[in-house]
């Protein structure tokens, strides 16, 4: 499994290209190639995967099964809707979908934020109200986390 580290600024182009920064893009194994997942985030943001990390999710989405619950394959449905294979250009760029640009209603402005093995691409302006907190806040959500973790 990947693991980016970083926060990236960057911008969108018209035709909705974004160019990968050098020193993430250094950061992808070597068996990325060109090309990588861009689906929807559980956010208003999408999440690019490489196509092993994007398999493996899919993966686990299938131990559950589905054959009794309609809320599970909607899930999966939801979930797994509007994924799409990207390739990386020449010159170090992505054509993001014009559907998943709307979805996420992203402007020139991006943030390319590093997530385990996801990167996380926001609008500037939507990621930092998402990280707009106060410190009691901040203490609740850790509490919540660190309580989840021990469950698992």
């Amino acid at each position: 499994m990947t693991a980016f580290i970083g926060e990236f600024n960057c911008k969108l182009d018209e035709k909705g290209r974004l160019s990968i920064p050098s020193k993430l893009r250094a950061q992808f194994p070597e068996a990325v190639g060109n090309t990588l997942v861009v689906n929807r985030g559980f956010e208003k943001c999408l999440v690019l995967y490489t196509k092993e990390d994007w398999l493996d999710e899919t993966a686990k989405l299938n131990t559950v099964d589905d054959f009794m619950s309609p809320d599970i394959r909607r899930f999966k449905r939801i979930f797994t809707n509007g994924a799409n294979l990207v390739q990386i250009d020449g010159a170090q760029r992505i054509l993001v979908p014009k559907k998943l640009l709307e979805y996420a209603e992203l402007t020139a402005d991006v943030i390319l934020v590093a997530n385990g093995n996801k990167i996380e691409m926001w609008d500037q302006a939507t990621y930092e109200s998402e990280l707009n907190v106060d410190s009691a806040e901040m203490s609740q959500l850790a509490q919540m986390f660190h309580q989840q973790r021990n469950q698992g």
